[in-house]
């Protein structure tokens, strides 16, 4: 059987069953032992955290999946975190790098990054501006999680950017009471590695303890030169008594990558090959084509949270935390034939009399940013109400400026790093909400969230863009102030045995503009806020082998932003607002253990997206003059119909274990027009990953050793790009457009192999 074959009739088998379950929706039933879902979520003394806050239940009526400690170390062995969330319903992940490491990103129900909302113990991590997790700046964070619940949909109000796809809830390491040392490496293809030292004290005269974490990752990238080098750390002090619990913790990285995100057209890859970077390409003095050797993203980030779990009596305890996140960084990036005025540069006549207007050049795009606040809940618990009411008040400021470091050949004065750009961005977020999920009769609940939400945000200073009009960069002056109202009600019925559960929501939630969305839009198409309404049906059966369910959803939204395809310069997707798009579907899934030694997990995601009156606008050389085409409903972009994963695990005798995992992602377009030439293909992606741990060495609590095979039968596909369109005028006075568009390569089979020592 040849290796197209064996994918497939692997890709065949994913949707062959019919029955399978769904929607997550539960902590697992004390009697289940199989399934995605592996522990109940109990809120004990132990464990008084921020995290109950936006934590989903088995009698909470949405759509969510629980992944544990224990189901995240068996893959990270140096990935960033989508990629080991990549098994659950309806979740694509993308890599810049084509292996996991360095820049990635996620979506769900095709919603991308700055529409999943993620929190650590209740704290926002998502960038206040951008709205997106840059994963790469908390490399091998999973190290330090103790378990996330991911909720799809707009989920359970909580702290942070409002959920339009799904919200992602973290929470770190709880302190442990005894001590460790742990030891975890490990080494792959294109030299990827990631050693991890962690260390614990235990408890300490009965209150304190300590724990702290130290990584090193890096690699060279399958695609060329899309080199990580990336360090982290994660660290806290806690203090426990009767009823208190006080944590300061800090997490944090620092991470340089090559620039990998300009990706390549099919052109290119037919002709360069599959892994041809085109980011830093220029042609030096004597005609030959290179590239910048310092073609860099440089950033730092550093995490700050104190946190306080106060028991108040029986039925009452108490939230609250302050927090701070601090980072700087930039981009230095090459840029060929640039227009000198855009940079604050005058003309220039060279040594044979030629007025000289543009250049090469070497800019730096440079970011400082501060972002820090309080958030506090009050929490009730009874045999009939569990309610809470909460609230946080968070706020940022972001310093954005642009440097010339260099200009080839150029006359004239030039100041070292002279600066062309300069904004601030300064934003305020608070919100309250109210919560209950309240015991009607019998098996059946119902729950009512509230919540009301105050933005304000401005720009001010001059952004990146040149302005002809003025002859100068563009003027930023936005001052924007949004209220929001969301509420939330479900209802939730479980059977006496507890063997089937049925729930039914509807959600409101809303979301205001990025800042690439005020910075990158066309001055006539000022994005507005989104408004999306959710409907939720799920059901689920838990019996001791077997575990079945099926959730449906709509998610209707009003001026939803949509990407175009189209990438500003420095790699951020472009968006225009659409007066109504809709993403409908159907996420089922199962879990079956015939036998000890083996069960069998399996979801699939069908779903319509669409735009339901689409018009396509293309700009003579892409910036003016547009013409318009309506194309009615069209598929949004990055939105397939199906989405599949599979995973067989095998539990052997003496410790081995072995998985063989399998993804389906089904076509996407790459812009909101359908065009199959500006799509990506549909691919199935199998791993085998296998493992052996032991507990009998002497003084070794435990060993385990593991090796994967990523992309096993070694398909070819891409899992990221853009496209875009222009029109010229030719000689004829004829609009004629064109087309074009980039793909993200990812890698063929490779390895990696892992240790990890517990003392």
């Amino acid at each position: 059987m040849t290796i197209t074959r064996i994918q497939h009739v692997t890709a065949a088998l994913l949707f062959s069953v019919v029955t399978m379950n769904s929607a997550n929706g539960a902590e697992i039933h004390p009697t289940d032992s199989i399934g995605f879902d592996t522990t109940r979520l109990a809120v004990s003394l132990k464990e008084v955290e921020f995290t109950a806050n936006g934590r989903a239940t088995s009698t909470t009526p949405v759509a969510f999946t629980n992944l544990t400690a224990k189901k995240i170390s068996e893959v990270n062995d140096g990935r960033d975190l989508p990629y080991l969330m990549q098994m659950t319903p309806g979740v694509i992940t993308t890599s810049d790098a084509g292996n996991g490491i360095g820049y990635t990103s996620m979506r769900v129900r095709g919603s991308d990054g700055s529409r999943i909302n993620v929190t650590a113990n209740g704290i926002p991590v998502n960038d206040p501006e951008s709205h997106n997790v840059y994963w790469v700046n908390m490399p091998d964070l999973a190290s330090s999680v103790r378990d996330v619940q991911i909720q799809r949909g707009v989920g359970l109000s909580t702290n942070g950017a409002g959920a339009f796809g799904a919200s992602v809830n973290m929470a770190t390491s709880v302190p442990s009471s005894d001590p460790y040392t742990a030891i975890d490496a490990s080494y792959g293809s294109y030299n990827s590695y990631k050693a991890t030292l962690r260390l614990g004290t235990g408890l300490l005269h009965d209150h304190w303890s300590a724990d702290f974490r130290l990584s090193k990752l890096g690699s060279d990238g399958y695609i060329e030169r899309a080199k990580s080098n990336l360090w982290s750390y994660f660290g806290q002090i806690a203090y426990e008594n009767v009823g208190t619990r006080l944590r300061f913790l800090s997490f944090g990285g620092k991470q340089k990558t090559y620039m990998a995100w300009d990706y390549a057209s099919a052109d290119e890859m037919a002709e360069y090959g599959r892994r041809y970077n085109p980011c830093g390409k220029y042609t030096d003095s004597e005609g030959n084509t290179a590239y910048y050797q310092n073609q860099n993203d440089n950033y730092t980030q550093y995490h700050f949270h104190l946190l306080l779990g106060q028991r108040l009596g029986d039925k009452w305890y108490m939230n609250a935390g302050l927090h701070y996140t601090k980072g700087d960084g930039y981009y230095e990036q090459y840029k060929t034939s640039r227009t000198l005025i855009e940079y604050g540069l005058q003309p220039f006549e060279d040594s044979e009399g030629n007025i000289v207007k543009k250049q090469d050049l070497v800019r730096l795009k440079n970011m400082s940013n501060g972002f820090g606040g309080g958030v506090m809940s009050f929490n009730y618990n009874s045999n009939l109400i569990q309610a809470v009411i909460g609230g946080a008040v968070n706020h940022f400021k972001g310093h954005h400026f642009g440097q010339v470091a260099w200009v080839r050949n150029y006359i004239g004065t030039i100041d070292p790093l002279q600066e062309y750009y300069r904004n601030t961005g300064d934003k305020t977020d608070a919100n309250i909400y109210a919560r209950a999920n309240v015991h009607i009769f019998s098996g059946l609940s119902g729950l009512a969230d509230m919540q009301y939400r105050h933005i304000g945000y401005s720009i001010n200073g001059v952004s990146d863009t040149y302005d002809y009009s003025i002859g100068g960069m563009q003027q930023l002056d936005i001052d924007r102030h949004y209220n929001f109202f969301n509420p939330k009600i479900g209802l939730n019925y479980a059977t006496a045995d507890g063997r089937n559960r049925v729930f039914a929501s509807w959600s409101v939630a809303h979301k205001e503009p990025t800042r690439d969305n005020f910075i990158d839009c066309d001055p006539d198409k000022t994005p507005r806020p989104e408004r999306l309404m959710d409907y939720e049906l799920g059901w689920q059966l838990y019996l001791s082998n077997l575990t079945l369910g099926a959730n449906l959803y709509f998610m209707d939204y009003k001026d939803q932003l949509v990407a175009t395809g189209q990438l500003s310069d420095t790699g951020n997707a472009i968006s225009v607002n659409v007066p109504s798009s809709y993403r409908t579907g159907i996420e089922l899934q199962a879990g079956l253990k015939p036998a000890r030694w083996f069960d069998w997990e399996l979801s699939v995601s069908l779903s319509r997206n669409r735009i339901k009156n689409f018009t396509e606008y293309i700009y003579e050389d892409e910036w003016t003059n547009p013409i318009a085409f309506d194309l009615g409903s069209t598929p949004i972009a990055f939105s397939p119909d199906a989405t599949a994963a599979n995973a067989f695990n095998f539990h052997l005798l003496n410790g081995i274990d072995a998985t063989l995992a399998t993804r389906y992602i089904g076509k996407q377009y790459l812009t909101n027009t359908g065009n199959n030439e500006q799509s990506l293909k549909a691919y199935c992606v199998s791993d085998l990953r296998l493992s052996y741990t032991t507990n009998t060495i002497p003084s070794v609590k435990e060993l385990k050793i593991g090796f994967t095979i990523y992309n096993l039968f070694n398909a070819i596909y891409e899992n990221n790009g853009y496209a875009g369109a222009g029109y010229y005028v030719d000689s004829e006075g004829s609009k004629v457009i064109y087309r074009y568009s980039g793909y993200a390569a990812q890698a063929p089979t490779n390895i990696m192999a892992s240790i990890a020592l517990k003392f």
